[in-house]
This record gives structure tokens, C-alpha cells and sequence, in this order.
């Protein structure tokens, strides 16, 4: 999957030094100079003296010129494993031969499609430039931001100067793969909206809940013919309704511990797109809030497939679709009320907590989803040690719990919607 998107357009900064050529010129000068100092042949100054007149006509030659690069699209999206087709190309102001070669990061494969060649005419701003282009095909096995570096190499001062540098021309953004099973939200009392989740709450709908008598301004329809015949007066069924809700995910961009604790969190975006998606497929509304470093970037909820994608870049932080505040807690315009938190963290930060229990006191039912799994200190450890941190975890999931977090691990060996599945339920039953 590609989107598209604008060009994106950079002057790379030029490293200059003396080309090949010059070197050459001035070894071949200082060479019959010196032979001729130790030979007393003086004539080897006239074979040097042409070469020295093109040294010293440096300063007389044109300007150096500048090299701008381009990446078409400027910010190319994909998902795990997909290709994603990128050009690039880079052209001098003043007409020059401009050489191009382009890198990656590890982690992600480039194939070059096409090469233009180093001299191939294009169109720029109404006049025709030489230009380097090329066409590749790049790929990631694993979610992030992976920038696209061009190195150039063009000549300047009449070819006596080279120019060397590197510019992010492009920045590939990988989306995660999220699992196709649909996961559950927390249970409990949900807005006044029509949805799709069935509730405790009396309204329109098809499942039965109840049947009381008839009160003038009843549907005929819901009159419940059998019940009323042997009571001898009207009974109507009730029908459960079925309701919206507004989804917020959390994920926590604190900085980790180098060890377990960082290859837990890989599980962190995976988990928001799931959530995300089961919430969009079924009508919900949903929204982010990436809490880190005393930098916060969130998104509001919305519906469509649209916030999909655009969740997806708030979470990389790859697109300005999105908003930031500072502080440790999530915005109050972010959480709309009796909004539903799943939050994904390795629960190893403090003010992650407290952010927290800070949305359950504002009335919001949160679910938090624990990704560490085990001890997050590397190397081996005595058994003692991996029981206490044990123990620990679960006094902190107590603690949590009695203020209205519910916390729930979620290992590599179980799916999400398992997971999600031993959530406690809070909502009260309508019959009492």
C-alpha cells in the first residue's frame, strides 16, 4: 500500500575539495618543477607552466553550484513487508553532471528499479537541467521511520573542485501489522449513542431483557400477545439496546531500559492498531494519545478508515495530522467523557501510572495492558530474584486495581483478544 504525497525537496550541503583533476595538475607540476631544480633543465618550466596557469585560474572560474535533491513521494507510507516505490532524483543549478547513490538504515531493504544515468534532461522550474534519477523499491520487516540519506557528487570551478554530501531526501513510514481478530473492550456503562455493542440498558434493539405492563405511548408491535392474555391485561417485551463507544488508546513512549523491557515495547504499536481497528470496524470512535518525556502527542476520536491511518502516523509520529502538548497527563480535549483507555506500557514508569489513575478519576473506565513479560534486567538471575519481581508486579496490580486500573499482561505467547479477555467486568445489571 502506497499513499500518495507531495514531493519532498532539500539542498544538500556541499563538502568541497580538490577534484581528481586538480590533484593530477598539481602532481604533475610539482613532478617538472622538481626535475627540472635537480636537472638544471629549464625547460621543463614551460612543460609546467600551462598546468600551473590552470590552477591559478580557479579563482576566475564559475561559482560553485548547489545541488538540490528530491523524493517523489516525500513521505512514503507502507506496511510490514510491502513495497513501497520511491523516486529520487537531484539536479545542480548551474547545468552540472550530478552523481547520486541512496542508503538506508538497517532494517530495511533497497532495490534499485532504474538508474537515468548521470546526465539525464529534466523539466525544473521552466528550464532544462541536468539531473541524476533513480527508481527504487524499499521494503521493512518491522514498524518505524526509516529515512531515505542521497549522497551526491557533482564538480565545480571548471571542474577543479569536487562536492560531496548527503541529505534525508525521504522518510519511509512502516505501519505495523495489526491482527485481524477483532478485541474486546472493557465492559461497563457506555454512552447514549447507537452502536453496535450490546448493553444492559433498556431500548431499542432485538435482545430480550424483559417484559413489564403496558403504559399508554408503547409500540403495539412490543405487546407481548400470550403473557397479556393470561395476565389479563397489556405486557410489553423490552429489548436491550445496543450502544457507541468512544475508544482512546495510550501507548507509553518513555524511554526503556536497553534489554527486555525495549523488545517488549515493539509489541506496544501492535497492540494500539489492533484496538484501533476492532473499535473502527464496529463504528466506534477512537483516538491516541502518545504520552513520553513530557511530550504528548494525541489525536482526537473520529470514525472511518481515515483515522486508521492517521492513528497509525500519530504513533510514529510521522505526519503533522496531529496534536502536542506538554506535560506527563493526557489532554481533557484528547479523552472525551466516558470514554473507554486501553493503554499499552511496560508499567515501568511512574508518571505513566499516574497518568493513569488520573483518567480513572475522571470518570473513564481504563484498561491497562502490561507488554513487559518477566524480569526487565538482562543476563541471568537467581530464581529468588525473578519471584520477587513477581511479587511486585502483582502488588501492583492490586494497588492499581483498588483505585479502578486494571492492569493485564500480555505475553508474546497469547493473542491480544485473549488477553483483553480477562478484563473484570463493572457495569451494573439493569434489573437491579
Amino acid at each position: 500500500m502506497n499513499f500518495p504525497g507531495e514531493p519532498s525537496s532539500v539542498i544538500a550541503e556541499l563538502r568541497w575539495r580538490a577534484s581528481p583533476l586538480t590533484r593530477a595538475i598539481a602532481t604533475c607540476t610539482g613532478a617538472a618543477i622538481a626535475c627540472a631544480l635537480l636537472t638544471a633543465r629549464w625547460e621543463l618550466i614551460a612543460f609546467a607552466a600551462p598546468m600551473l596557469g590552470v590552477l591559478c585560474s580557479i579563482g576566475w572560474q564559475r561559482p560553485v553550484p548547489s545541488v538540490r535533491v528530491q523524493g517523489q513521494p516525500g513521505m512514503p507510507r507502507c506496511f510490514e513487508t510491502e513495497q513501497v516505490r520511491v523516486n529520487i532524483w537531484a539536479e545542480a543549478d548551474d547545468g552540472g553532471v550530478v552523481e547520486l547513490d541512496c542508503s538506508v538504515l538497517p532494517g530495511m531493504e533497497l532495490e534499485r528499479v532504474s538508474n537515468d544515468g548521470p546526465a539525464t534532461r529534466v523539466a525544473v522550474e521552466g528550464s532544462a537541467q541536468a539531473a541524476a534519477g533513480q527508481t527504487f523499491d524499499v521494503q521493512a520487516a518491522r514498524w518505524g521511520r526509516y529515512p531515505i540519506q542521497a549522497s551526491v557528487r557533482v564538480l565545480g570551478r571548471g571542474g577543479l573542485l569536487e562536492g560531496t554530501g548527503t541529505a534525508e531526501v525521504a522518510e519511509v513510514s512502516v505501519f505495523p501489522v495489526a491482527s485481524p481478530q477483532s478485541t474486546p473492550i472493557p465492559r461497563t456503562d457506555l454512552l447514549d449513542r447507537i452502536g453496535t455493542h450490546l448493553t444492559r440498558h433498556v431500548g431499542p434493539g432485538v435482545e430480550y431483557a424483559s417484559i413489564r405492563p403496558y403504559v399508554p405511548g408503547d409500540q403495539i408491535r412490543t405487546v407481548n400477545w400470550p403473557v397479556s392474555a393470561r395476565r389479563s391485561a397489556l405486557h410489553v417485551n423490552e429489548r436491550l439496546t445496543d450502544r457507541a463507544a468512544d475508544v482512546v488508546v495510550l501507548i507509553d513512549t518513555y524511554a526503556q531500559p536497553p534489554g527486555p523491557a525495549t523488545a517488549a515495547s515493539e509489541r506496544t504499536a501492535r497492540g494500539a492498531a489492533q484496538v484501533v481497528q476492532s473499535a473502527l470496524r464496529y463504528g466506534d470512535r477512537a483516538g491516541l494519545v502518545a504520552l513520553g518525556s513530557r511530550n504528548i502527542r494525541w489525536l482526537g476520536p473520529d470514525t472511518g478508515q481515515r483515522q486508521f491511518y492517521r492513528i497509525l502516523d500519530t504513533v510514529l509520529g510521522a505526519a503533522d495530522s496531529f496534536d502536542r502538548a506538554a506535560g506527563t497527563l493526557a489532554p481533557r480535549p484528547a479523552v472525551p467523557p466516558s470514554a473507554l483507555i486501553v493503554a499499552f506500557s511496560t508499567m515501568l514508569e511512574t508518571e505513566f501510572a499516574l497518568a493513569l489513575i488520573d483518567l480513572r478519576k475522571r470518570g473513564h473506565a481504563v484498561v491497562a495492558v502490561d507488554v513487559l513479560d518477566g524480569n526487565p534486567v538482562e543476563g541471568e538471575h537467581d530464581p529468588l530474584v525473578d519471584r520477587m519481581w513477581t511479587l511486585e508486579r502483582s502488588l501492583m496490580y492490586r494497588d492499581m486495581a483498588a483505585v479502578g486500573v486494571d492492569i493485564v499482561g500480555w505475553t508474546g505467547d497469547v493473542s491480544l483478544d485473549e488477553a483483553m479477555a480477562l478484563v473484570p467486568e463493572h457495569r451494573t445489571d439493569m434489573r437491579r
